[in-house]
């Protein structure tokens, strides 16, 4: 696989060649079905940006993630002709990346590239669990023309086979919500339930997860006055703690994380701190991915 022409963290050639790296990481710069607010096509390589003004310590678990390796892709193509072989793309790299046994990571871009992801997934582990943390239900089963679309990705994931937990949610359409409410594979954790009692939410999600588990980050989920990089900057959000307390007991719990993305950063020129907040988030995600590691 071609690497792509900035490394993650701003490392070298050492820790991000595709030989060395547990970790690849693929950007998906494609906002063809967004709707509101574009640009997340410009998500993908402002994350890689940010990442290389961090500290490349893990203050969380007393590591430095980055010497085991990242290794960055070139970006999946547009394809005027639709979403669908972009899609395939995706699938095709994360068959690629699970082959050579890294872990998979996927920025964004619009949120419709995890279907691929998902679909390289289920070929490979069958039984698979996928945890959203989104403001938007994600569950229309068309949008604008297309089953493709990026406010149709948790209904494309259902159709998949796989299971689906829902944090954050806060927005929906009425389709979406009698879909919710008659699902057996979905279970949601709203953010009024997160706000109330972050306690028994984390445990609630946690116990919905078991076996092989794909975690995809829309930004949304945070707050916009932490997060007004995105779309649709839905209020009432997760902050920075809420986030991290659900993830770390998510990630250190028994399940298999397999992979995990970010989407939907649609970068505001001249306004940094969202991008590396979401650059941040990835490095925090892979540190736990190794700590995990250690543990076993």
């Amino acid at each position: 696989m071609k690497p792509y022409s900035v490394s993650f963290g701003g490392i070298t050639d050492k820790y991000s060649s595709w030989k060395n790296s547990a970790f690849a990481v693929i950007p998906f710069p494609i906002d063809m079905t967004t709707t509101y607010m574009a640009g997340t096509r410009n998500g993908p390589r402002a994350i890689l940006d940010a990442s290389s003004h961090m500290e490349l310590f893990d203050e969380e678990n007393k590591i430095e993630p980055y010497r085991s390796g990242i290794f960055v892709s070139t970006e999946v193509p547009l394809a005027t002709t639709g979403p669908i072989p972009m899609l395939k793309q995706v699938e095709r790299r994360f068959r690629s990346v699970i082959k050579a046994g890294k872990f998979p990571v996927l920025l964004g871009g619009e949120h419709s590239g995890t279907c691929g992801a998902v679909a390289a997934l289920r070929k490979k582990y069958g039984e698979l669990t996928v945890l959203q943390f989104d403001a938007h239900a994600d569950m229309r089963d068309s949008y604008l023309g297309t089953p493709w679309n990026h406010a149709c990705v948790g209904r494309r994931i259902v159709d998949s086979g796989a299971k689906l937990v829902q944090v954050g949610i806060r927005s929906m359409s009425e389709e979406e919500d009698r879909f919710l409410k008659k699902s057996e594979s979905v279970k949601t954790f709203y953010a009024s339930e997160v706000r109330d009692n972050l306690a028994d939410v984390t445990k609630g999600i946690v116990s919905s997860l078991s076996g092989n588990v794909y975690i995809t980050f829309d930004l949304d989920v945070f707050d916009p006055g932490i997060m007004p990089s995105v779309g649709t900057p839905e209020p009432g959000g997760m902050s920075w703690f809420e986030a991290i307390d659900i993830l770390r007991d998510v990630m250190l719990s028994n399940c298999n994380i397999v992979g995990f993305d970010i989407m939907e950063l649609a970068p505001i020129p001249g306004m940094v701190a969202p991008d590396f907040l979401a650059a941040k988030l990835c490095y925090r995600m892979m540190g736990w991915v190794l700590a995990k590691r250690e543990e076993k």
